[in-house]
């Protein structure tokens, strides 16, 4: 298959691209750096990329940005940033790019575990992750049956507790074993539709 992985060189991304590599052509685009760049904010720049790149079999998207801060220091512009980013950023990735996949081709977006148990300080990530479950859960309904459309939903990941273990206390980290498998199944399987919570 030929993958393109958006923000194959993070956290998450660089472990699922090292996977997807074994067996398979993979393409990474980042904001900076990767075989091509793409700011998913602009949904020109998602445009520009996917013409660049032409047919694919697979897009996996590990990137998105939202603000992190306590609800009453929010603004509406620190709101904004998740909309536009990590939101209709993935948004734009399905409504663009279904047309350069092939048929039965998958999308593959990434939320996280605040969709579902919020902690303080992320009312805007937590917000944009459900929004985002809902999106994916709707939009299989008019895709009918020409690509796939899963969303892995992951805990707190073992390479980014130095980061982020103080937001998430008695959280047991998810093993980066357990992402990549939770990517392998979205990419390799056949459902469409699901939310794949990995949060034990």
């Amino acid at each position: 298959m030929k993958i393109l992985i958006i923000g194959g060189n993070g956290t998450i991304g660089k472990k699922v691209t090292a996977y997807f590599k074994q067996k398979h052509e993979v393409l990474i685009a980042g904001r900076t750096t990767g075989d091509v760049t793409v700011d998913i904010s602009n949904s020109e720049s998602i445009e520009a990329m996917f013409e660049q790149i032409g047919t694919l079999d697979a897009i996996i998207c590990a990137a998105g940005e939202a603000k992190w801060k306590p609800f009453d220091e929010l603004s509406e512009a620190d709101y904004y940033v998740g909309f536009k980013s990590k939101l209709m950023g993935q948004v734009n990735l399905v409504r663009i790019g279904q047309n350069y996949l092939t048929k039965g081709g998958s999308i593959t977006l990434t939320t996280g575990i605040l969709a579902d148990e919020p902690v303080p300080m992320t009312t805007s990530a937590a917000m944009v992750n459900g929004a985002i479950h809902s999106f994916v859960k709707a939009v299989i309904l008019e895709l009918e049956g020409r690509i796939r459309v899963n969303v892995v939903s992951s805990g707190l990941v073992e390479d980014a507790v130095e980061k982020y273990d103080a937001y998430f206390p008695g959280h047991h980290p998810i093993t980066m074993q357990k992402v990549i498998n939770a990517y392998r199944k979205s990419v390799d399987g056949k459902q469409t539709g699901e939310i794949i919570r990995i949060y034990n």
